[in-house]
């Protein structure tokens, strides 16, 4: 299959791109980080790489013309997010804006971009979080990401519905704790139960199975939050 993994640099997403790599399948990395795409080459078989900022809407002009090369999607593994440990009565509008930007704004200019060259039965997956699923726990300083995780998953469902026509299911992942950067970020003194090498495996077989059997769903996978 035909896959791309946004957010790929690093944690989760690289963990899911390398675990597709290695199971033979045709992986697209997208990122920012120019020197962290060139290490996951260095480190895989059949990854292609792009560096873009999605939280931009210009990023779809470099996606598109990547695009019009002929690759065809089977899997969007929307994965690209950003993180800001900060109290409320701290946070800015511009800190508000820039997370929406990393883990709204990716996912919708990606899947704008993508509509177009998706095969029949593709299956978006958004990765959300435990934190903007409704009636988990909530943290402290985490107002800013929770809320627009919330969003994603809002978003979820509002894209199964209207993307029926184009053959494509979109369901979310709201992770719970995962042994990454962003956890530690988040919670310093939590160690986390899975590494992200773990839910790569679950993520993975979720992309490429689960459009089968469910559509505009938000499933939540944690063993523990955080």
């Amino acid at each position: 299959m035909n896959i791309v993994v946004s957010g790929a640099s690093r944690g989760i997403g690289k963990a899911v791109a390398q675990y597709l790599d290695q199971t033979g399948h045709n992986v697209l990395a997208i990122a920012r980080s120019k020197g962290s795409l060139e290490e996951l080459l260095k480190q895989t078989k059949n990854i292609e790489v792009l560096i873009a900022d999605l939280g931009k809407e210009e990023s779809k002009t470099g996606v598109t013309e990547f695009l019009q090369k002929g690759f065809k999607v089977d899997v969007l593994i929307n994965n690209a997010g950003q993180l800001i440990n900060k109290s409320f009565l701290e946070c800015s509008s511009e800190d508000f804006l820039n997370q929406f930007q990393a883990n709204v704004l990716s996912a919708v200019h990606l899947t704008q971009a993508f509509l177009p060259y998706f095969n029949k039965g593709a299956h978006i997956v958004n990765i959300s979080s435990m934190g903007g699923f409704q009636g988990s726990s909530k943290y402290p300083g985490l107002s800013a990401y929770s809320s627009t995780k919330g969003a994603l998953a809002i978003l979820t469902e509002c894209l199964a519905s209207e993307l029926t026509d184009y053959g494509v299911s979109v369901n979310a992942l709201a992770l719970g704790a995962v042994e990454t950067e962003m956890l530690q970020k988040a919670f310093p003194n939590v160690k986390a139960p899975l590494t992200a090498e773990q839910m790569a495996t679950f993520i993975s077989d979720f992309a490429l199975k689960a459009a089968t059997f469910c559509n505009g769903k938000i499933m939540p996978v944690a063993l523990s939050n955080p």
